[in-house]
């Protein structure tokens, strides 16, 4: 969604603490905009640009608009000659002929990369629906790989059976097929079992962990005031007579393995770290055959090394544990991939985080994980969100760690240029209105699918009685003249509850509304689903979903489910059954 900025009055607006080179550069901008268009610019526009230039004004949004805004009034009050005298004195550079900026596309070069040795990874974890998080760790990975003639690996993270089920393993699948991101190798975490107990063992024979058998509590109060608990002084003997009871003797909750780690250290995840747990639970592909399992930033350090990642890529969120892992393998004298990091994507108004889309789904606020406000791979795809369009999205911005809370009309306007190539534009009327044409010298019309690109004709029967928007119908005046499209003008000769009129010959075309209609007769009534932003300042938004029951061209009945539609004057949409479409965006 768009910043709405509301320009304050003179008198409310709070000045900042800004320099006088950044207000002078707010102003230069101003200048610039105005200028080039006709002598006027707007806040939001000065205001996307500063942070494009200035990023850590991005926190301090509220605390800079008044400035802004007394600045771009300042600047719109001048005359177009004012301004460009100002701008002539003070940045004649701006007048100077712009060079042809060539977008690249892509990522970064890569640290210590090396042609056709580069080896990267996806590592998702089967206990959720992918969303569009998901889908930029996957599509930066496999780029990388690609960029350097390399190999990227998917590996289903599944040691955590509470969690994970096969349903999930197979929406990861489905939505990366859909996303038409490629793997060289696949493989679970879980195919590894034998080798995490090896190295498991290893750790405490080298005096690198203990078995722990402290209460949970126990545990978390010592870690934060960063004492050692009395498991940690444990002999080698006692740990192994531990490691073996956690598979016979000891319940879940009872026993843990840790990493001996840093109890002073600032970073908590240095302090004694769990390496292993037990989970009782039936694990959705290797059944009861293990119940010792290992956590993820042991199993993700082993396999990072053992499966020959070069550069291993996460969301920052995971930055704090690259010294951990870096750690585990160093002890074990395991070779040590680079470790990369990026900010985390998702949308304002749409969160990703399980704990708040599952209980939308249980309480029925939503359908299901395709619910076209969702942004899980299945509503994107369902809504009519291009793969090509996620993918050009997600490369431009970067691999940058600043938070990505981006609008959603940032990735439409991407989608946008995949979708109006390719969509059939048919007619469809809300809350209809009946026209009924009394001399109509035709039984049928050929109107054109694309208005620019050979999509071919398509055939329109009409007879006396059409529909148009009640919206439309509004507007209409007796003994004025209005054109519907593709077909011709028609004189209003009544205006009552329906309306009346007649068709005229060789019409004007100008100065007269144009509108779309449909034939009453051959008409198809579908639901339209309308998704808007599912939360609004951390609250569920009620109206996130409108429906509206419209009527539109017998064309949509020969239309395959999952085509894109431009409704004219609407926008587009996408068939989701015979009786249903979803809007995608204007």
């Amino acid at each position: 969604m768009p910043i709405n900025i509301k320009k304050p009055k003179p008198s409310s607006i709070q000045g900042t603490n800004l320099t006088e080179d950044i207000k002078k550069e707010i102003r230069r901008i101003a200048l610039q905009n105005a200028f080039e268009h006709e002598g006027k610019t707007q806040d939001k526009i000065v205001l996307s640009k500063i942070l494009g230039t200035q990023p850590e004004f991005r926190t301090k949004v509220k605390e800079i608009i008044g400035d802004i805004s007394e600045i771009v009034s300042a600047v719109n009050q001048i005359s177009l000659e004012e301004q460009k005298k100002e701008i002539e004195k003070n940045y004649p550079e701006l007048l100077n002929p712009k060079e042809k900026i060539i977008e690249k596309e892509g990522l970064p070069p890569l640290e210590g990369a090396v042609q056709g040795k580069v080896v990267t990874r996806f590592p998702p974890e089967p206990n959720g629906y992918p969303h569009i998080g998901h889908g930029k760790a996957a599509i930066i990975n496999s780029e990388y790989a690609k960029m350097y003639d390399g190999k990227c690996i998917l590996r289903l993270d599944d040691t955590n059976p509470e969690a994970e089920r096969m349903e999930y393993h197979a929406a990861i699948k489905v939505g990366l097929d859909w996303l038409g991101v490629k793997f060289d190798v696949i493989k679970n975490t879980s195919d590894d079992m034998e080798i995490f107990y090896e190295k498991g063992l290893e750790l405490m024979n080298l005096g690198k962990a203990y078995v722990c058998t402290c209460k949970r509590d126990t545990i978390s109060k010592n870690r934060k005031e960063r004492k050692a608990c009395k498991c940690s002084f444990q002999d080698i003997e006692k740990n192994n007579q531990g490691w073996k009871k956690m598979f016979e003797k000891f319940k879940p909750g009872e026993a843990i393995v840790r990493f001996r780690g840093d109890m002073k250290s600032d970073n908590a995840v240095m302090r004694d770290p769990v390496l292993f747990r037990i989970i009782d639970e039936k694990h959705y592909t290797l059944g009861e055959k293990y119940r010792v399992w290992p956590s993820y930033d042991l199993a993700v350090a082993i396999e990072d090394s053992i499966d020959g990642i070069t550069h291993a890529f996460r969301s920052k969120e995971f930055e704090l544990r690259k010294d951990l892992i870096d750690e585990i393998l160093d002890v074990l004298k395991m070779r040590k991939p680079y470790q990369g990091f990026f900010s985390r994507l998702e949308f304002k108004g749409m969160p990703i985080s399980k704990r708040i889309l599952k209980p939308l789904i249980e309480e029925g606020k939503v359908s299901w994980y395709d619910d076209p406000r969702l942004p899980t791979l299945e509503a994107l795809r369902r809504r009519g969100i291009k793969p090509d369009a996620i993918k050009k999205f997600i490369l431009s911005l970067g691999l940058t760690k600043a938070n990505t809370l981006a609008p959603f009309d940032a990735l439409e306007s991407f989608n946008r240029k995949f979708v109006d190539a390719d969509s059939i534009r048919l007619f469809m009327v809300q809350k209809p209105k009946k026209l009924q044409i009394n001399n109509i010298p035709f039984s049928s019309v050929e109107i054109s699918n694309h208005p620019i690109k050979d999509m071919g004709k398509r055939t329109i029967k009409v007879g006396k009685e059409f529909l148009i928007s009640g919206d439309d119908a509004e507007n209409i005046t007796e003994g004025s003249q209005i054109r519907l499209l593709g077909l011709g003008n028609i004189l209003i000769t009544k205006v009552s509850f329906d309306l009346e009129g007649n068709f005229v010959e060789n019409g004007n075309t100008s100065n007269i509304p144009k509108i779309q209609w449909v034939p009453k007769e051959e008409s198809h009534q579908i639901k339209l689903l309308v998704p808007n932003q599912l939360f609004i300042d951390d609250e569920f938004n009620e109206n996130s979903l409108e429906e509206l029951d419209v009527y539109t061209e017998p064309h949509y009945l020969k239309l395959k489910e999952g085509e894109e539609i431009q409704f004219v004057r609407f926008g587009y949409c996408r068939k989701d059954s015979q009786n249903q479409a979803i809007f995608t965006h204007k």
